[in-house]
């Protein structure tokens, strides 16, 4: 039986943890799937347990050198992190008290950095060295565990590595370097571990936008109850003060306010909510009390799946960072390899001293540390997924965050996109004998079965007109063309330009009068029966006033061509094209069509983004390099279907998805440079002796702490 776990993992802050987990939790027998997440400290599997129990997982979690605990017990990592920091501060202490002492015995500060016995045949004070190694053995505390664990698994990680440098800096005499090496590299690792604590906790904030307690009325009695919101149960009605956060997703049945949806959508201006409009989980009621039906529970709000998505984005790694982590992989041994060479084949065959060579092959050993190169990926990733949801902009992996910045086309629908998506009535023409009170009374009895905004316009106007209706009797729909049924035990139907053509029942004055209107704009929606054709309704959608400035904006980014997609007739899209100015446009589209136009601009540019409602357009979208969803923050379908979502319908974020996306990558780049430009340096002043064991770990430590508060520049 397959399972997914998820763990919280104590001391999961580098990729050599990550390697020695693989190693260990990986090899066991019923291990599917296993995925981690450093900047969380969590490790997610997918597991037989019929083959592999919990038992087995936690045992091979520490024969890693580590501790797992369920996500939702609390641990006790805090104190874990507290007692780094405290055996670090007493090994700091004793180098401290150790280079003091060692200063004032030989008389001559300048012998504690400079001197070693073997090097320079100057004798440590013996209270120098005893004080020395206590500095060593509390620096090495948290770390010899692993460098032991890792030893055992025949697994030569940075700890054993480590272990093995201050070994033979002490074997060559070098009491200061390896006291100094170690407690750096302690301190380096309670840093890191404060910086990535630091990284967690500015994630977090999104995770606390929903508040913990709901007032509601008790439907059994009337009272007013307070209790978590987990505990409140769908149906009831929530009370919301002016100031207070919506605490869960329902309808308004009582009161009018203004709603600030900043919190998901990332728009700062309220929005006007009043009875029968719905609002949501972590929006802030601004002006009035208002009360509120609730229609989904905690787990289900929008803002719950929000969260949910952006930690299941964490998992799904770019193409760049399963790039370093690959490097990483061959980085670490080959590195060792250079070491041995360094310590063996200048004395061997250049006469070179023994003790000079293995000096500078422990640099190297120091140096060898691929923490800052893979941890740089991760922490931008989550930094720019973070601060996108924020921003209104759901994206759904890190592959999906750096697809847009390399984007050379883009294809927009026209209905719910460049338009608002709320299509009016505006013109009914009569023929045949009928009149416009029954041509709207039979459209709406057909459309009343269908979610086509279209048939939303028809239904709003005959509903705005009190028109009579009922719904059709053995309704069909006919994809992208319209739909059929009886009205009264009589045949009607309804549809586009096109499909009255295929019904055969247009005459030159029908065709006449439908062309006419398409040249103006409007879509054109004919009504007939088996025998004539009924009359014309004419529909058209406004477009939305910054659909212009979004489209020069793509432009001026670079994007070669911006396409318009609709299945409306030539006239509403020629108009709607050259009102935006969209490079090109095509009209008429079925869902299949739309597919074909992907297919074709993937062959031509390569690198495609389609922009729909995430519904109809979901096949041409999951055929595109990313599909993006003008997801209105209620609409689950669009959430589901894309891979980024603009959750505040506001196409404004389009050209800021494709800077954040750009600048994302740019800062990733920066930090793959900076960690490999430091490594080979070090790596340079080591073979030619110019760098010393605590310069090397010195450096570490900064390329480690330089990525990762790069990568959290994405957060603002």
């Amino acid at each position: 039986m397959i399972e997914r776990l998820k763990y919280k993992i104590r001391g999961l802050d580098c990729a050599e943890e990550v390697k020695a987990l693989r190693d260990t939790v990986g090899m066991l027998p019923g291990i599917k799937e296993l995925d981690f997440d450093i900047l969380n400290g969590r490790m997610d599997l997918a597991v037989d347990t019929l083959l592999t129990s919990e038992g087995d997982i936690f045992k091979a979690v520490s024969k890693a050198g580590l501790q797992a605990s369920s996500l939702s017990s609390s641990s006790d990592i805090p104190w874990h992190r507290q007692g780094h920091v405290i055996m670090c501060l007493l090994g700091g202490v004793f180098l401290i008290a150790g280079s003091i002492s060692h200063g004032i015995i030989s008389k001559n500060f300048y012998d504690v950095f400079i001197c070693g016995e073997l090097t320079s045949g100057h004798n440590f004070p013996r209270i120098s060295i005893f004080l020395y190694l206590l500095s060593i053995v509390f620096s090495i505390w948290y770390i010899a565990p692993k460098a032991l664990n890792s030893l055992k698994s025949l697994r030569l990680d940075i700890n054993f590595l480590m272990i093995l440098a201050i070994t033979g800096a002490i074997a060559i005499g070098q009491w200061f370097e390896s006291s100094t090496v170690i407690f750096l590299f302690a301190l380096a690792r309670v840093l890191e571990s404060w910086s990535m604590v630091k990284a967690r906790r500015e994630i977090e904030t999104l995770m606390e936008l929903s508040p913990q307690k709901a007032r509601y009325i008790c439907p059994h009695d009337g009272n007013i109850e307070e209790k978590p919101v987990t505990e409140v149960p769908v149906g009831v009605i929530v009370l919301v003060r002016p100031g207070e956060k919506i605490p869960l997703d329902g309808i308004i049945t009582k009161g009018k306010t203004s709603v600030n949806q900043s919190p998901i959508t990332g728009e700062a201006i309220p929005v006007v909510k009043e009875e029968g409009h719905e609002v949501f989980a972590g929006t802030i009621n601004e002006d009035g009390a208002i009360e509120v039906k609730v229609s989904r529970p905690a787990e289900d709000t929008a803002l719950a799946r929000i969260i949910r998505m952006v930690e299941e984005a964490r998992l799904r790694r770019s193409p760049l960072e399963q790039w370093v982590e690959k490097f990483a992989r061959y980085y670490t041994p080959v590195m060792i390899l250079i070491s041995i060479f360094i310590a063996l084949i200048p004395p061997l065959f250049l006469s070179w001293p023994w003790v000079e060579c293995l000096y500078r092959a422990l640099v190297i050993l120091v140096i060898a540390c691929p923490c800052a190169l893979v941890i740089s990926t991760p922490v931008s990733i989550v930094a720019g997924l973070t601060s996108a949801a924020r921003n209104g902009i759901l994206i759904k992996g890190g592959i999906y965050l750096e697809s847009p910045a390399d984007l050379y086309a883009i294809a927009l629908d026209k209905t719910g996109t460049l338009t608002y998506g709320h299509p009016e009535v505006k013109d009914i023409i009569p023929f045949n004998s009928y009149n416009s009170r029954e041509i709207l009374s039979k459209a709406s009895s057909l459309e009343s079965q269908s979610k086509h905004p279209l048939a939303k316009a028809i239904l709003s106007r005959a509903i705005k007109e009190g028109i009579e209706f009922t719904s059709s009797e053995t309704f069909s729909s006919i994809k992208g063309k319209g739909a059929e049924g009886f009205i009264e035990g009589k045949f009607f139907w309804i549809g586009s330009h096109r499909f009255m053509e295929e019904k055969g029942k247009e005459t030159p004055e029908f065709h006449k009068k439908a062309e006419e209107l398409e040249s103006l704009g409007y879509s054109v929606v004919a009504l007939g029966n088996d025998r004539e054709v009924c009359g014309l309704i004419s529909i058209s959608d406004s477009v939305r006033p910054q659909a212009t400035s979004v489209i020069k904006s793509l432009k001026e980014l670079g994007i070669k061509k911006i396409i318009m997609l609709t299945g409306d007739n030539r006239g509403t899209a020629e108009s709607v094209a050259t009102q935006t100015g969209v490079d090109d446009f095509k009209a008429g589209l079925l869902p299949e069509d739309k597919v074909k136009t992907i297919e074709n601009l993937v062959k031509e540019f390569k690198s495609v983004a389609m922009v729909g409602d995430g519904v109809n357009d979901a096949p041409a979208m999951a055929l595109s390099t990313v599909g993006i969803a003008m997801g209105d923050i209620g609409t689950d379908v669009a959430i589901e279907a894309s891979d980024i979502v603009l959750m505040s319908d506001d196409l404004s974020k389009l050209p800021w998805l494709i800077k954040h996306s750009r600048r994302t990558l740019s800062i990733i780049r920066q930090n793959i440079f900076f960690a490999l430009a430091f490594k080979f340096l070090f790596m340079g002043l080591a073979i030619a002796g110019l760098a010393t064991l605590w310069m090397a770990i010195l450096a570490d430590m900064g390329a480690s702490l330089l990525v990762i508060f790069n990568g959290l520049r994405l957060m603002r």
